[in-house]
């Protein structure tokens, strides 16, 4: 017993198996960094300008493509859609008569009169709805139900009223640009920066102060958002008013070639409509672009 006591004495205090030192893998070769020659030109503005201005086009070329091979290889009827000749035929015989500019300015006249109505008075109603909390709070729940009757809807009692003369155009067309320009005018007044209005109540501003040094020249921008978007909606109702009751504009063009079955000279018509309205939209968008710069965007309360 002794003995095996000792031996296990021995045992522990003998040095412990030295273990072998382990091998190292090679290190694995690292490859260099391959340096892939890319010719990167920067683009020039020019350039640049040249694609942006060109992506616009794509689409129309391509709806026009297809137009064309539709109507060359039979697959659209001349009685649907007549070929893209006989409508540009029709385009220079509307021109070389002067029929085209004499229906255009009728219906440009009709826009204009009526769109300077409805904004103007747009623009009178969200001032007071949007410099008198009160007045809103009367008005604004009858102006939101009375304007989701549309146009045509108005037009039994307009015809009633004014007959089937000018003034049922210039009032329906009022009526088309109103909406938008009053609620987009009450709208500026709710959008009108904080920091602004804090600043001008600490330099002890008064309300009336307040609201010709502070909040119409905030409310410039907004306001003339709403009579791009009023112009719009005056231009649609024009065309729908003149296809209904009208012995001479774009829109009569579009009923009476319809009424004859020349499908050239309503797609004429037509392609008048959409160049005029993108134009003068246009046009709004580039002084739109110009009143928007700057502008802080962080609202605020009037009153």
């Amino acid at each position: 017993m002794a003995r095996a006591t000792a031996t296990a004495l021995d045992r522990s205090q003998s040095p412990a198996k030295t273990l072998a030192p382990v091998e190292r893998l090679p290190h694995f070769p690292t490859r260099p960094a391959r340096r892939e020659s890319v010719n990167v030109r920067p683009r020039s503005t020019w350039q640049a300008r040249a694609l942006n201005g060109a992506l616009p086009w794509l689409l129309p070329l391509a709806l026009l493509g297809l137009w064309y091979v539709g109507t060359e290889r039979g697959w659209l009827s001349e009685q649907v859609l007549p070929p893209p000749a006989y409508v540009y035929q029709t385009l220079v015989d509307l021109i070389s008569t002067g029929d085209l500019w004499l229906n255009a300015s009728a219906s440009l006249q009709r826009v204009l009169i009526g769109f300077l109505i409805g904004s103007g008075l747009g623009v009178t109603l969200g001032l007071v709805m949007g410099l008198s909390k009160t007045v809103e709070d009367y008005l604004l729940p009858t102006f939101n139900a009375l304007v989701q009757i549309p146009v045509l809807g108005w037009m039994p009692f307009a015809l009633l009223l004014f007959g089937i003369g000018e003034p049922l155009k210039y009032v329906l067309i009022a009526h088309a640009a109103l909406v938008p320009v009053t609620l987009c005018t009450l709208q500026a007044f709710h959008q009108v920066p904080k920091r602004l209005l804090e600043v001008g109540r600490a330099y002890g501003f008064s309300q009336r102060q307040i609201v010709t040094d502070i909040v119409l020249p905030s409310a410039v921008a907004p306001i003339f958002t709403g009579l791009r978007l009023g112009f719009t909606k005056a231009w649609l109702s024009l065309v729908v008013v003149e296809l209904l009751a009208s012995s001479e504009g774009l829109g009569y063009l579009i009923a009476y070639g319809r009424q004859l079955f020349q499908l050239d000279l309503v797609m004429a018509a037509v392609v008048v409509v959409g160049t005029v309205g993108l134009l003068i939209d246009r046009g709004f968008e580039l002084i739109e672009r110009r009143l928007n710069k700057g502008r802080a965007m962080t609202p605020g309360r009037l009153l």
